[in-house]
């Protein structure tokens, strides 16, 4: 069955004057699985939409992809990846969750996305056919206290010497450990001033961490 036996609800979102429908899970409690959590700390976050997603999305929208390639890192339902397919870039757009790259790969059929495919991808194993990109994004994937050095090593290990990295959190207390961790990696980091997705009014600010090679 697929995707659709999770009976999927529709969001329709606004993102550069052209609308995105997300196809998710009505009930993202209900998925909820106990014995992963205890043994992985699984939490489905993957089955909504966050703003992170939403002003990174805003962002990809507004770039030009063609002849280059993007990485989503723990993408979700995958709209930043859906958008900047959209706008040209090559894109994989990977999770830990397979159950999450279904949804987007549901997501890309209804809104007739190409040029996206997924790969399952854990930051603590990374193949070695990964290769690098031009873009590496992710939005809203700082949880706990040991995933600001496993996001920047990732982003080490697949980011172009020239490419450019994006890192979407909503000032998230553990996310202020992601500028240090990418340093002691090797990576220059710099932030983008804290904004809501465009036209709203209340919920959290986001900001952007950009993050490159040092010249």
């Amino acid at each position: 069955m697929g995707f659709e036996r999770l009976e999927p609800v529709e969001r329709r979102i606004d993102i550069g004057g052209r609308p995105v429908s997300i196809w998710r899970p009505p009930d993202m409690e209900s998925l909820i699985d106990l014995a992963a959590f205890e043994a992985d700390e699984r939490i489905p976050y993957w089955a909504d939409v966050w703003e992170s997603a939403i002003v990174l999305a805003e962002d990809l929208a507004a770039m030009d992809g063609a002849g280059k390639t993007l990485l989503e890192l723990g993408c979700g339902l995958g709209l930043p990846a859906l958008v900047a397919a959209r706008s040209g870039f090559a894109v994989t757009a990977t999770d830990y969750e397979e159950t999450a790259l279904e949804g987007v790969r549901y997501n890309a059929e209804r809104n007739r996305v190409t040029g996206l495919r997924t790969r399952v991808l854990d930051w603590r194993n990374l193949p070695d056919d990964l290769g690098t990109f031009d873009l590496v994004v992710a939005a809203d994937v700082l949880y706990e206290a040991h995933h600001p050095a496993a996001l920047a090593a990732t982003i080490r290990s697949s980011l172009d010497r020239a490419g450019l990295g994006l890192v979407a959190d909503p000032c998230r207390a553990k996310a202020a450990g992601f500028a240090p961790a990418a340093r002691a990696a090797g990576l220059a980091v710099a932030k983008t001033r804290a904004r809501r997705p465009h036209g709203a009014t209340d919920g959290p600010h986001i900001e952007i961490h950009r993050v490159t090679f040092p010249a």
